[in-house]
């Protein structure tokens, strides 16, 4: 255990035996986020942090706003207000952090399960054990998490010796992701029924495929809008008012001003909201590219 950790125990364990029973789905979201703690470690740690925060920025802000407003009494108050306000919300961004990290685990998951299940279904109508099928997709690792998650269910098998279908059920509660949870479960249940299971990795695959189709079909419409708005709100826009601005100085005379927000809007206005859109567009992407 951290020295940070246990300093953070010491002090708030007491505090978090009588509160963590408010954050039980917390425990859930530790484990699929691989997060080793505890309930009561992690909240300690929240705690603890959250007070190390607050101790920065309250004498901080009590300096800035006493100036500012001068008056240093109502400047205290102020600043008690704004670091309170600020350290709980930093409390709930650190309690909703592990849920975070499970979306964007289960975002990397099914971007790849259309093909990996493909694989899957390939391997599998070679008509190998399943325990051998988990293994020899658990070498290949341009899946990133599914491949993980797959590898984790393997370890479970090889290592600790337990039977594959046991295995599946301990994915199937540690995935993020609902897509590979439903695979799993499907996996699971042919294995037991002894059916083919090369023939329904092979449908399922084409289902997930067609998804994929679907949502490309769908992206290739949003990103025709998001370049219209981009080109014509923004860009013209841009140069329009650069135009406009500069008629404008011309015949008042103000032309520092103009200037001024003439590089503004040049320099700092387009570059953010160029960044906005690139970002609206990978997040938009299936595959995250």
């Amino acid at each position: 255990m951290p020295e940070y950790t246990r300093i953070a125990m010491r002090l708030f364990s007491s505090v978090t035996d009588v509160i963590a029973p408010y954050f039980s789905g917390l425990v859930l979201d530790l484990k699929k986020a691989r997060m080793k703690f505890s309930v009561q470690e992690y909240l300690s740690r929240g705690i603890f942090l959250c007070l190390l925060v607050f101790a920065f920025e309250f004498p901080i802000f009590s300096v800035i706003f006493g100036i500012l407003l001068k008056n240093f009494l109502f400047g205290f108050v102020t600043s008690f207000t704004i670091s309170s306000f600020l350290t709980v919300f930093f409390f709930l961004f650190y309690i909703n952090y592990p849920k975070l990290v499970n979306r964007d685990k289960s975002k990397q998951i099914d971007n790849s399960l259309p093909f990996a299940s493909l694989h899957l279904s390939t391997i599998a109508s070679s008509k190998l054990p399943l325990h051998k099928i988990l293994e020899i997709f658990s070498r290949f690792t341009a899946y990133g998490e599914l491949t993980d998650e797959i590898s984790r269910m393997e370890s479970d098998i090889s290592m600790f010796g337990v039977d594959v279908n046991t295995a599946l059920e301990r994915g199937i509660e540690r995935t993020p992701s609902k897509n590979f949870k439903e695979l799993i479960w499907g996996i699971l249940s042919t294995n037991r029924a002894g059916g083919d299971l090369g023939v329904y990795l092979k449908e399922k695959s084409k289902t997930f495929i067609t998804e994929y189709r679907r949502k490309l079909y769908e992206f290739s419409h949003q990103l025709t809008i998001f370049i219209e708005i981009y080109l014509t709100a923004i860009v013209l826009g841009a140069v329009f008012f650069v135009i406009l601005t500069s008629i404008m100085s011309a015949l008042g005379g103000v032309a520092s001003n103009i200037l001024l927000l003439q590089f503004f809007l040049i320099f700092v206005f387009l570059p953010l909201i160029s960044v906005v859109f690139i970002f609206l567009i990978r997040s938009a992407t299936p595959g995250g590219e």
